[in-house]
């Protein structure tokens, strides 16, 4: 049954038929990755966005620009310190509340009281004025309404917190409920009907949480899910022979990197982490490995994110003998078993990755042998996410494997200035640098979290860049691709390139 909305108001366009009703009623299954950790949009907010469960006051558009969400409009004080942000008319909580000014001020209150994307905003006090939020500065901060979009930033109904402030349940206002929550792995949502956008074709959703991409292709192959997200490119190739199944790919601002701990005595010369990078055969792993050969990256960030792109060719950035001389200038001598040595030591390195994404692993193994043919030795460990940012905590990581994604919050300074800093003391965070510390860098992104002009951003983002390059406290190696299998039945569907949504509202099954 096909429907349209236009003023409220739902138009029937065909009368029901058995098969139109089943199609209606079928329930879409969707697996993926990342495990749900609580009902906090704070741990495990991304999931509740990409399922459409709950909102944020600005979103964004096909083209990742900043667009509309709960708030309808947003203004600056021309001294850059007062944002005033218009709520949407007639948006409703699941549980029939209305989304109002206040509401909002207890799920950002709550989001800025714990670690996350909102603290590195210079937020002095945030209040109610009618239907619009006021938010006040200390200094002027101008990727604000993009931290706003943030997974973290998603807000709920008053009755999702607790007298604490703590969230006890996942009460949003998007076009699906929540039905019931198992964390750390399903996720079961149902039509709302009174979303302000109107009521989504599909009646029922479940997200299932799968960590093995070998199980996940199988579910895909079985027809156990509908939607399977983040497929390693064997099973690309064997699923992409199922003819009931539709395989899809999207160049992200995701950027698969190298993490390296700059205050190792191994790593703390600039020269060191970039005869690792020179050694790096990105073409080799983004065709061989990957199955896309454009994803090779030489730089952080894509063409895609405008002025922070620099243009450099990976196909130039392999230099085996250059990287030889650099850490000759060290003082690495090959030894006899064909290794690195200086004063008696090796020069081994630990590497940890994770799983959880397909690829990593076996970007990290071909790693082990492209460092071994300048004479370092990379042992390679798999663990948890979550030992990465461990890892950087207690100052035991050496070198992290993992893709960081520059688009979850639609401004990359609103990512840089989290994971590098421009406060005096930063020294890198959980999935940015390590013991690296660039005085231009932090003055750089400190001018471009005040500034209110887009010349700004265009003269200072390339230097930003370029210094990152030089520097390489994060080695790129290239950029993701999100795959997808999907049921053929299901029509409408698209990848988000900023993964912020899986766009179940946009699907519908075909009759």
């Amino acid at each position: 049954m096909k429907r349209a909305f236009a003023a409220g108001v739902t138009l029937l366009l065909a009368l029901p038929t058995a098969s139109t009703l089943w199609a209606a009623d079928q329930r879409l299954d969707i697996v993926a990755p990342w495990e749900i950790k609580s009902a906090d949009p704070a741990t495990s907010g991304y999931v509740f966005g990409r399922m459409r469960v709950a909102e944020t006051l600005v979103d964004t558009d096909a083209e990742g620009q900043l667009a509309p969400g709960l708030a309808t409009e947003w203004q600056v004080s021309d001294d850059g310190l007062t944002w005033r942000f218009t709520l949407r008319e007639g948006a409703t909580f699941h549980d029939g509340s209305a989304v109002t000014a206040n509401a909002v001020l207890t799920s950002l209150e709550a989001a800025l009281a714990k670690p996350g994307i909102l603290d590195s905003a210079p937020i002095r006090q945030m209040s109610a004025d009618g239907r619009d939020v006021v938010i006040a500065l200390d200094s002027p901060f101008s990727p604000l309404p993009a931290l706003l979009a943030h997974s973290t930033a998603l807000i709920l109904a008053e009755a999702a917190f607790d007298a604490q402030g703590d969230v006890v349940a996942m009460i949003g206002s998007g076009p699906y409920q929540v039905e019931e929550l198992s964390p750390p792995q399903r996720l079961t949502v149902t039509r709302f009907d009174n979303y302000w956008g109107g009521a989504p074709a599909i009646a029922s959703a479940s997200y299932l949480a799968v960590s093995r991409g070998e199980t996940r292709a199988l579910m895909a192959e079985s027809g156990d899910a509908d939607i399977v997200f983040t497929l390693d490119p064997a099973s690309q190739a064997r699923l992409s022979r199922n003819a009931r199944l539709t395989l899809h790919s999207e160049p992200l601002p995701r950027t698969i990197m190298l993490k390296l701990n700059a205050g190792h005595a191994l790593l703390d010369d600039a020269r060191a982490r970039q005869a690792l990078s020179m050694a790096i055969d990105r073409q080799g792993i983004a065709a061989g490995l990957l199955r896309t050969p454009e994803a090779a990256a030489a730089e952080l960030f894509p063409a895609s994110l405008g002025p922070w792109h620099l243009g450099l060719e990976a196909t130039a950035a392999q230099d085996i003998e250059g990287a030889k001389a650099l850490l000759a200038e060290l003082g690495w001598q090959t030894g006899s078993n064909g290794m690195l040595e200086r004063d008696g030591e090796p020069f081994a390195l630990t590497l940890r990755t994770y799983a959880d994404r397909p690829e990593l692993p076996l970007v990290a193994t071909a790693l082990q042998s492209q460092w071994q043919e300048i004479g370092v030795a990379l042992e390679v460990a798999v663990t948890n996410a979550s030992e990465i940012p461990s890892g950087h905590h207690d100052d035991s990581l050496e070198v992290g494997l993992s893709g960081r994604n520059y688009g979850l919050v639609p401004n990359p300074l609103g990512s840089l200035l989290d994971d590098i800093g421009s406060d005096p003391d930063a020294m890198g965070s959980d999935w940015g640098t390590m013991n690296w510390r660039d005085e231009d860098v932090a003055q750089w992104l400190d001018t471009l979290r005040q500034a209110t002009d887009e010349q700004a951003l265009t003269d200072l983002a390339p230097l930003v860049a370029e210094r990152l390059h030089q520097e390489m406290p994060l080695i790129p190696i290239a950029w993701y691709q999100q795959t997808a299998a999907v049921n053929q039945q299901l029509e409408g569907f698209s990848i988000d390139p900023l993964e912020r949504s899986y766009r179940i509202d946009q699907l519908e099954w075909a009759e």
